[in-house]
């Protein structure tokens, strides 16, 4: 399973591109704006950092104008993925968008029959918002194993991409269901690498290494 960085935050890009694990990004114009950026200076940055995809969201509600600024965002770099939501007008602009060979990555799916009218219009990925749905009450990542289930059934080729990942448990879920990405905070991809055993295991093994005789 490829890990994303959920974030508008070029630092944080940079950061965990250094670590080598990080195969793409997800961003909007919300984090954006808490970051105090210009949304495409930010999209342009963080191209020059991940080489993988890097999903541009749209802010129109109609497809006509999805598409306009889908194209734009394709215009930016070559690993630009449009998002786009899961609406009929989304649908419309996802199957053109797709048609000019442009990248698409469905948002805001919160069931598996989204997901299934997603990959039927062409999307290049689509992203079940696991933790909204717990946050109703629901079971997210039930969403995410139906999800899996039907496009296995059809050999789909969309890609299921969980978003709204809160905790690594998310993560290890995700993984273990077969998903192909998790998009996640970076404080979640810095929490993926921490165990309390291991970080007792150093402190022990160091001093250790402090009673081992030294050469003068």
């Amino acid at each position: 399973m490829e890990l994303f960085l959920d974030t508008a935050s070029v630092d944080e890009v940079r950061h965990g591109a250094e670590t080598g694990l990080i195969s793409g990004v997800t961003t909007n114009p919300t984090l954006a704006a808490k970051a105090g950026r210009d949304y495409n200076d930010v999209l342009k940055e963080i191209c020059s950092i991940i080489k993988g995809p890097v999903s541009a969201e749209t802010v129109s509600l109609d497809a006509e104008g999805m598409v306009k600024e889908g194209v734009a965002f394709s215009k930016i770099a070559k690993n630009i993925v449009v998002k786009v939501p899961m609406t009929v007008e989304g649908m419309r602009a996802c199957q053109r968008l797709t048609k000019k060979g442009i990248k698409v990555n469905v948002t805001l799916v919160f069931s598996a029959n989204q997901a299934l009218l997603a990959a039927k219009s062409g999307a290049f990925m689509v992203s079940p918002f696991v933790g909204r749905l717990d946050d109703i009450g629901k079971i997210g990542m039930e969403v995410v194993r139906e999800i899996k289930q039907v496009y296995d059934n059809y050999k789909f080729t969309t890609q299921i991409l969980v978003a709204s990942v809160r905790n690594p448990i998310h993560v290890l879920d995700a993984a273990k269901i077969g998903a192909d990405i998790a998009t996640v905070p970076y404080s979640v991809f810095e929490q993926l690498f921490k165990h309390t055993l291991t970080d007792a295991g150093i402190k022990k093994f160091l001093e250790d290494w402090e009673k081992v005789p030294k050469k003068k």
